[in-house]
């Protein structure tokens, strides 16, 4: 049986030192790696497509206009990579920093510690594998995460946040009128509206944002590495959204959604479990008629 070997993508100016790391942990002999060197930041975004690497590893001072930009687009690019920083001794508050532009960790330069950067891969690995299970936990219509997919990723974001001290916002959405539009127009419309909302979503989210469908008619987007205003930026997008998309239906088969919104930030002691319930818990109660004015119905959006 072959060996899978590990896909690296590496984007350093003098790649030596990294390259000979690299290879002391997966020798030449053993095919244990695929390594690709590039050496510009436009070279490697255009090589992401094309290797498909499972860990990138990029050179802090390939920067645009600041040594932050590139790993942010870079992140932007290809969320579900993992990315490590490289840097001088002398930028390491930088490759910190970094942290919180997406990358998940950073080796520094000049005496490249090989146990230090063995750990790095191997959490990229792990990261790799939990992503890689968490493919499997979705919803087969839709194809967005079910409810145990969007808590396997989001409890994983949420320890990443408290690393680096970042936020998290989320929106869950009730598909306010889909049981109507069942009975009436009948299950095949349902399902096509369905699609509908699943691609709403979708688009009106950032590539490294979570889309999830929580149960039959509940919806849920989360905003990784967002501060809490970005909740209210992030409905009235969906909002926006949702009027260009009624404008395309009938108005008999015209969608609506009923929304409810929530932040949570490093010092929040809430389980991820726990925030979501405590943002979809007013739509439950909706659906099931149970509206109190102790419990807030969250914000519906009928065009």
């Amino acid at each position: 049986m072959t060996q899978k070997r590990l896909r690296v993508l590496l984007a350093e100016a003098d790649s030596s030192e990294t390259t000979e790391a690299l290879r002391a942990l997966y020798p030449e002999t053993e095919k244990g790696m695929e390594l690709t060197v590039v050496s510009t930041v436009a070279t490697l975004l255009a090589t992401i497509g094309v290797v498909k690497p499972e860990i990138i590893l990029l050179d802090l001072s390939m920067s645009l206009r600041e040594p932050r930009d590139a790993v942010h687009l870079v992140h932007r690019t290809a969320p579900g990579v993992p990315l490590i920083v490289i840097a001088e001794s002398a930028r390491k508050q930088q490759a910190e920093r970094s942290l919180k532009q997406g990358a998940m960790d950073y080796v520094l330069r000049g005496s490249i510690d090989l146990q230090r950067l063995a750990r790095v891969l191997s959490a990229a690995l792990e990261r790799n594998s939990l992503q890689r299970v968490t493919e499997l936990l979705r919803d087969p219509l839709t194809e967005l995460y079910t409810r145990d997919g969007l808590l396997t990723v989001g409890s994983r974001r949420q320890d990443e946040a408290h690393g680096n001290g970042g936020a998290l916002v989320l929106v869950c959405a009730l598909f306010d009128n889909l049981q109507t539009l069942r009975e009436e127009l009948g299950p095949g419309a349902a399902d096509r509206a369905l699609h509908d909302v699943a691609s709403l979503l979708k688009g009106c989210c950032r590539r490294s944002d979570v889309v999830a469908r929580l149960g039959e008619a509940h919806f849920a987007i989360l905003g990784v590495d967002a501060a809490a205003p970005s909740a209210q930026v992030m409905r009235n997008r969906l909002e926006q959204h949702l009027a260009v998309l009624n404008r395309t239906r009938l108005p008999q088969d015209a969608v609506e959604l009923r929304t409810s919104i929530g932040s949570w930030s490093a010092q929040d002691e809430r389980s991820f479990a726990d925030f979501l319930d405590s943002v979809q818990s007013p739509l439950v109660l909706a659906s099931m008629g149970m509206k109190t004015k102790s419990v807030p119905e969250g914000n519906r959006i009928r065009v």
